[in-house]
Formats: C-alpha cells, sequence, structure tokens
C-alpha cells in the first residue's frame, strides 16, 4: 500500500484523468443535457458568426469576408434616423412600463393563487392565467382587432355606442396605444409570471407559516413578512433577466397587434420594427446586424451593472 502511494505521489508520473471518470459517471444526465446544449449552440451561439454584417457592406457577390468594411457606418445611419430617438424611448418606456407593471402583478396573483387551498380549482385558475401566453402573437393581434375594429369592434359597439361616445378609428389615433398595448402585454405574460412565483412560493418550509400563526400572524403579515421576503432572490433573478431585454422589444405585440398601421406609429415604433421595415424597404442587413449588436451590447452591460448594485447590497440574491 506504501509503495502504491509513492508511485502516485512520484513526480513526473501522470495522475488517473479523474475529470474524465467524473464525466463518465454522469453519463446519463450528459446525455440528457445534450439536446438542450445543442439547441443552445445553434440557436445562441453560432448566429454571433452574424456580428460582422454590422461592421460591413454586404455584398452577396463577394460574400461575408470580401465585402467592404465600413467600420461603424451601421450605427452611423441607425442613430442618424429622424426617428431614432422617437424608437429609442418608446422601447425604453414600454420595456420600463411593462417590467413595473408585470412584476408588481405577477407577485400579487401569485399571492392569490396560493391562496386558493382546493386543488382542483388552484389547477384551473394557473391553467385559465398561464394559457394567453402559449397564444400566437399573430392570434392575439386578431383579438385586439376584433375589439378595435372601427366599425364592428366590441370597444365600439358595445362600450362607446350605449354611452352615447361616438366611435373611435383606434388605428388611426396614436395617443391610445400605449395604454392598449400596456394591457395587451400584461394579460398575455403575467399569467406565466406569476405561476413561477407560484413554484417558489409553494416551496417554501410551512414551519414559518406555523410559527407565524402561533404568533398570532395575520395573513397580511405572513405574506409581506415570510413569502413576499423569501420569494425575493426569484424576484430579482427575473427583473435581471428581463433587464437584460430592456432594449428589446416584442417585435409580435407591436407589430402584429397593430396591424403595422403607419398612421399610431408615434406611439408604437420600436427599435424591432423599425429595423424590419428598414431592412424590408432597403434590404440592408447591416443595419439588422447593428440594431441587434448594440441591443445585445446594451442588455449584457444593464444585466452585469443592476447585477453589481444587487450584489453590493445582497451578496446571495446577486444573478452571480
Amino acid at each position: 500500500m506504501a509503495s502504491e502511494k509513492a508511485f502516485i505521489t512520484q513526480p513526473g508520473i501522470s495522475q488517473p484523468n479523474t475529470k474524465w471518470r467524473h464525466l463518465w459517471k454522469y453519463r446519463a444526465l450528459i446525455v440528457l443535457a445534450m439536446p438542450g446544449i445543442l439547441l443552445m449552440l445553434i440557436n445562441n451561439y453560432l448566429p454571433m458568426f452574424g456580428i460582422f454584417l454590422a461592421f460591413k457592406d454586404l455584398n452577396y457577390t463577394d460574400g461575408i469576408w470580401d465585402s467592404k468594411w465600413i467600420g461603424l457606418d451601421n450605427f452611423k445611419f441607425l442613430f442618424a434616423s429622424n426617428d431614432a430617438w422617437l424608437i429609442i424611448k418608446n422601447t425604453l418606456l414600454y420595456n420600463i412600463s411593462f417590467l413595473l407593471i408585470n412584476t408588481i402583478l405577477a407577485v400579487m396573483l401569485a399571492l392569490l393563487l396560493n391562496e386558493v387551498k382546493n386543488k382542483f380549482a388552484s389547477k384551473f385558475f394557473q391553467s385559465t392565467v398561464i394559457l394567453p401566453n402559449f397564444i400566437s402573437m399573430v392570434i392575439v393581434g386578431y383579438i385586439v382587432y376584433g375589439f378595435l375594429n372601427p366599425e364592428l369592434g366590441f370597444a365600439n359597439k358595445f362600450i362607446l355606442e350605449p354611452f352615447g361616445i361616438d366611435p373611435k378609428n383606434w388605428y388611426a389615433e396614436a395617443q391610445h396605444w400605449p395604454y392598449i398595448l400596456t394591457i395587451v402585454n400584461t394579460w398575455k405574460n403575467v399569467g406565466y409570471a406569476a405561476v413561477v412565483y407560484l413554484a417558489a412560493i409553494v416551496g417554501i418550509d410551512s414551519e414559518y407559516y406555523e410559527a407565524a400563526v402561533i404568533d398570532g400572524a395575520s395573513r397580511w403579515k405572513q405574506m409581506t413578512k415570510i413569502t413576499i421576503p423569501l420569494i425575493a432572490p426569484i424576484i430579482i433573478i427575473m427583473t435581471l433577466l428581463a433587464i437584460g431585454r430592456i432594449f428589446n422589444a416584442d417585435f409580435g405585440l407591436f407589430y402584429q397587434a397593430t396591424m403595422a398601421s403607419g398612421m399610431i406609429k408615434e406611439t408604437t415604433e420600436v427599435i424591432d420594427t423599425y429595423v424590419y421595415s428598414a431592412l424590408m424597404v432597403t434590404g440592408d442587413t447591416g443595419l439588422a446586424s447593428s440594431a441587434g449588436l448594440l441591443q445585445s451590447v446594451v442588455g449584457f452591460t444593464l444585466v452585469v451593472t443592476v447585477n453589481l448594485i444587487v450584489r453590493k447590497f445582497s451578496r446571495e440574491n446577486a444573478l452571480f
């Protein structure tokens, strides 16, 4: 035994490859993870090759590598537009509004769902609130159109007319759309976030609540002093992930729900729809690539910055 130990510790003798043994031990889990890893590589890493297009004047005859290098000209064109600051303002204001409203409503909804003790009713309500998340934005666009159709829409025929209010041409009046889009986004996404928070609430040890009941704590005190503080890490993580996409807009929401109406672009034009329109009209791939790169860099910077701030105040609640 002593000679075996001496052999292992002799300099120049290679140690057993414990790394490969470790991988072999967990081979079943690695095989299960492989489809997800491959999907991530194909969808998230291979497209990074397109970063070069943001700095080139793409010529399909010459190809990507031989196309003319133009530096930051694509970014200059993006910001030189008369609508540049309008679309940036719209993108940021909408996303900040969505983040604040959806987070607050999702936490409130999760707390309410947690109070439903009947198992069948609980599953029914959870399925109901999460269902809109799985509806295609194209279908959502036509649902919105059914409500807002100038002639036969539900809003005009059954809400405005009975009160003697003149029908509105919703797709020609831009001032209404910040409220409409916020309502549609909340209806579609708040249920999913609520179920995520509900899963975190269900995982809280029941002994906390039992001790609170013994001490005479009301349901309100239990929610504010136990539930919300214990799900705070999940809320912070979800918020950080949302902040990472604060420079990205939901293209389906702003393009399909508005029926791409040009008369309301003052309040509905965002970076993604602007780039799409420019790409369809001019075929400028470099512009689309530069906008995508800008969104990714800003999002990454914001996530790192906010995470550092969170880490400074509460290290255990930071994302990394």
